[in-house]
């Protein structure tokens, strides 16, 4: 229990949403509430929160007398039946010279949701109200004991006619077991299903598991299983759409074309200039961090939500949205260390089939990837209980324009064809076609001339030229001085 000085800073500080104050002595359901709540730990302080009988809201003592019938009653909640599982709380009376307190402590609960009634009470600041089902889920993976796990349970409105049993034995099956134990196999399909936590025999159907990994159709069966993917002209989601696309089906199928995705569309690398003899590469998102980023989305997401997993580029960054938030014993304060599996089916599966490493230190790896690019550090946001955020800056940020020149590539291709330009198969913007023809005009003009013409800056004049040297349509003969320009 706290001290006398420590129940006094607590009193005074009402904003402290670890402590209730009440001038009731009768209200029980009351009580129990708090009692509840504090037990439950939403934000997982892993602090004890305080009922304080006896103190107006705004911390002033009511001169209340505490008798030991109101001690008796408070304690008597935490065995009355009606707070499971049984919480551990303290009850004590301090006594000050403006009145008593009954002062009830109350420890973070290692076994949660703790109801009252049948009900999940949480604190939400200085709030407490009824857990929502997103509230509720939470409780139970941050529970110490565990129950079983979302992809483990049976998925009671499919059949095994719902999964791909072709690619099962064809794909799955031959990966997760080996060579000498699958000759010797004689059992049949749902029984080689169940051992690898794929189907429950029980309930003859299959489980989550079974229906994320080789369903022939998940998204029909659990609507949020997919990735949203968008791209976006500038920095704000109300910036103009110029991809979309959605990674939906089994994740035998998604996690390829994922990998993919990213390694030849998302990764960009162009030649930039250093020396009269030498060019760098330079890439905007160095492909194997963002592959251990996305494939972490799918395999710690949460897929009891309808809500997809969020795949957003923007011009300056790459954000990944992912349901669930961190699971289990895995806090902001000991991420990226700890671990723990919200789908241990499904991450044990990735494991074997090689799309995540089996050490823990995909994240580890991923920073010391990001810094060697030049991105910075990705960034994670824990600030939302309810998702996992994660930023990547890019090494090379697009243009503010950029976006809209690549959106009308035909039109400025078309254009740059007018002026003379032979673009075919090199999609060039509306700006690299107006440098192109500038040149064409005078091969000895400036940067500085070609920024005053086109009116815009040296510095997007360096890159456009950049783009039309790495798609060989330019190339300088000479240096800045007696040099000129040479279109191929």
């Amino acid at each position: 229990m706290i001290s006398k000085d420590e129940i006094k800073e607590l009193l005074e500080d009402i904003e402290n949403e670890r402590v209730e104050r009440t001038i009731s002595t009768k209200d029980t359901d009351k009580f129990a509430k708090a009692i509840c709540a504090y037990a439950n730990d939403l934000p997982n302080k892993k602090l004890p929160g305080y009922l304080m009988v006896g103190a107006h809201d705004n911390g002033t003592l009511c001169g209340l007398k505490v008798t030991d019938e109101l001690l008796r009653s408070l304690a008597g909640l935490r065995s009355d039946g009606n707070i499971q599982p049984k919480p551990a709380l303290m009850v004590e009376k301090v006594s000050f010279p403006e009145g008593d307190l009954a002062v009830v402590e109350v420890l973070p609960s290692k076994i949660t949701p703790v109801k009252y009634k049948g009900t999940t009470y949480v604190r939400i600041g200085a709030r407490k109200s009824e857990a929502n089902e997103e509230e509720d889920r939470i409780l139970r993976e941050k529970s110490e004991v565990k129950s079983p796990t979302y992809d483990t349970t049976p998925c009671l409105h499919s059949t095994i006619d719902d999964l791909d049993l072709d690619l099962f034995r064809t794909e799955y099956l031959p990966k997760m077991v080996n060579t000498d134990t699958l000759k010797a196999d004689k059992r049949d399909i749902k029984q080689q299903l169940a051992s690898l936590t794929l189907f429950d025999i029980a309930s003859d159907c299959p489980t989550v598991a079974g229906i994320l990994l080789i369903g022939k159709d998940p998204k029909r069966i659990l609507f949020g299983s997919y990735i949203q993917y968008v791209e976006f002209a500038g920095k704000k989601i109300t910036s103009k759409v110029i991809n979309e696309r959605q990674f939906s089906g089994n994740l035998i199928t998604m996690l390829r074309e994922i990998d993919y995705f990213i390694k030849y569309t998302i990764q960009k690398q162009r030649p930039v200039f250093v020396t009269v003899l030498r060019e760098e590469m330079k890439i905007n998102y160095p492909y194997e961090a963002i592959r251990e980023l996305a494939m972490n989305l799918i395999m710690h997401r949460n897929y009891q939500t309808n809500a997809p997993a969020k795949f957003y580029e923007y011009s300056d960054r790459i954000e990944l949205d992912n349901p669930g938030g961190l699971y289990g014993k895995v806090q902001p304060e000991n991420f990226p260390n700890a671990n723990d599996y919200r789908n241990p089916v499904i991450a044990e599966a990735m494991k074997t089939l090689g799309y995540v490493n089996r050490f823990n230190r995909g994240i580890n790896m991923v920073q010391e990837i990001l810094e060697e690019n030049k991105n910075g550090q990705a960034i994670f946001d824990f600030k939302d209980i309810f998702t996992f955020k994660v930023t990547v800056m890019n090494a090379d940020p697009k243009p503010e324009d950029g976006a809209d020149d690549i959106k009308n590539g035909a039109e400025n291709s078309a254009d740059g064809a007018e002026n003379g330009i032979d673009s075919g198969a090199e999609n060039l913007t509306q700006k690299e076609a107006d440098i192109v023809a500038l040149i064409k005009e005078d091969n000895k003009i400036s940067r500085k001339s070609i920024a005053e013409k086109l009116n815009i800056g040296t510095t997007t004049v360096y890159r456009y030229i950049d783009s039309l040297k790495a798609k060989g349509i330019l190339e300088r003969v000479g240096g800045d001085r007696g040099g000129y320009w040479k279109i191929n």
